[in-house]
């Protein structure tokens, strides 16, 4: 059976058995003699350490081992997006209650939520408008949620995110 990294420049290798007792250091020709005599595959686990270590294993049902744990852990694996509420400075209060149902319902699904209020042209000068309305937004998702940034005025936006309580 050949070695399956077969670029390995050292002489002698530290090899673990296929029960995974350590049994010594010892040159690649007799590593690869005993991985023969047990039918299995001589594997380089560890080529950085000095000298390189092998273990004596079967490598089809290694790498089989491998695809389902990587499998397991994908199903295991909660993707959390993130969406986005877009406010203008000067929106009405049914409109602001709807956006906020809105991030109330993202929230509740596990998503987090960016909140953006944009201003146009002039509207920048007249800041305090848009802080009343992230105030409000603030007050609505203050039971449900929490703040993972807090806001703040990156050119002509105002920016916050939220996150599950």
């Amino acid at each position: 059976m050949p070695m399956i990294n077969e670029h390995i420049n050292a002489h002698r290798v530290r090899v673990i058995g296929a029960n995974g007792e350590v049994m010594g250091i010892m040159p690649i020709e007799d590593a690869l003699d005993v991985a023969a005599e047990a039918n299995l595959d001589l594997v380089v686990v560890s080529e950085e350490s000095d000298p390189p270590v092998c273990k004596i294993l079967d490598y089809g049902k290694h790498k089989y081992d491998l695809q389902k744990k990587k499998i397991e852990s994908r199903k295991k694996q909660k993707f959390i997006d993130i969406k986005e509420v877009q406010f203008r400075p000067f929106i009405g209060e049914n409109d602001l209650m709807i956006k906020c149902r809105a991030i109330k319902k993202f929230i509740e699904a596990g998503d987090k939520v960016k909140i953006a209020l944009r201003y146009r042209g002039r509207e920048v000068t007249r800041q305090e408008s848009g802080w009343e309305v992230i105030k409000k937004v603030q007050e609505f998702c203050r039971e449900f949620a929490k703040e993972d940034s807090p806001p703040k005025l990156e050119g002509f936006t105002i920016i916050m995110m939220l996150s599950k309580k």
